[in-house]
């Protein structure tokens, strides 16, 4: 079953055309990495598939049926979206954080204390919000999202601004959500390197997909010279040691 269905959707900002005609479906247990270079729609279509954006054209489905037919509780219960940017000054305890998630979707004491302990910060729940280091930060507000019990995660640039340790730490706890859960999550990523660790990758270009597979054949020069604009004598990082693999 897909969990998350792109059905030949289009997306205007005013009279421009930025999304053309994308088509995508997410499944169970599937950890998907969106690349692509900046203002190529990753963000956009993050949105899309959380409901905050409508299409202009197309459809969007959710469980199998019409993203639009999900209300509040009802749709938080199902997914849950994390944006790239996140207000590190908020006023919140990290229980009291998770415990907002659990109640977008209605969900009770129970979920926050699972949510806390999976991205291991049972205690932290007292601790400001303000006070976690980075890495802690974006844990704490995974574990927001993942009090709503939903089993679709889209995820905006979360390892963007982590250090080396702290983007694996957060890699192997959405490797391990798409495991045990089992999750469908999909994210926008920057980093070559990390793309590798995905199940699929879609390469994107001007809203629409360039490359859409296993992250053998998507992190391949040509489609990463294209895709970022990169002049034809640039190696594109980790995409040759790949290629020799």
């Amino acid at each position: 079953m897909n969990m998350l269905r792109f059905n030949q959707v289009s997306f205007s900002y005013g009279t421009a055309p930025f999304v053309e005609d994308f088509s995508f479906s997410l499944r169970p247990g599937e950890l998907v990495g969106l690349l692509g270079a900046n203002g190529s729609g990753k963000s956009t279509l993050l949105r899309l598939g959380a409901g905050i954006l409508r299409p202009r054209s197309g459809t969007l489905e959710l469980g199998g049926r019409p993203l639009g037919a999900w209300r509040g509780a009802e749709r938080a219960a199902l997914l849950g979206y994390l944006p790239q940017t996140i207000d590190a000054s908020l006023p919140f305890r990290v229980g009291e954080l998770v415990a907002m998630g659990a109640a977008a979707s209605r969900a009770g004491e129970a979920s926050c204390r699972d949510a806390l302990q999976y991205v291991g910060l049972t205690g932290h729940r007292d601790t400001p919000v303000s006070r976690l280091s980075g890495g802690e930060r974006r844990r704490a507000f995974l574990a927001m999202v993942l009090a709503q019990g939903g089993s679709v995660l889209l995820l905006d640039e979360p390892l963007a601004g982590l250090d080396l340790r702290f983007r694996y730490e957060l890699l192997d706890l959405l490797g391990r959500l798409r495991r045990e859960r089992p999750m469908a999550i999909l994210l926008s990523l920057h980093d070559l390197c990390l793309a590798r660790a995905m199940d699929r990758l879609l390469l994107i270009r001007d809203g629409g997909i360039l490359a859409d597979g296993p992250p053998v054949s998507v992190l391949e020069p040509g489609l990463i010279r294209r895709a970022f604009d990169l002049d034809a004598s640039v190696n594109p990082g980790c995409v040759s040691t790949l290629e020799r693999r």
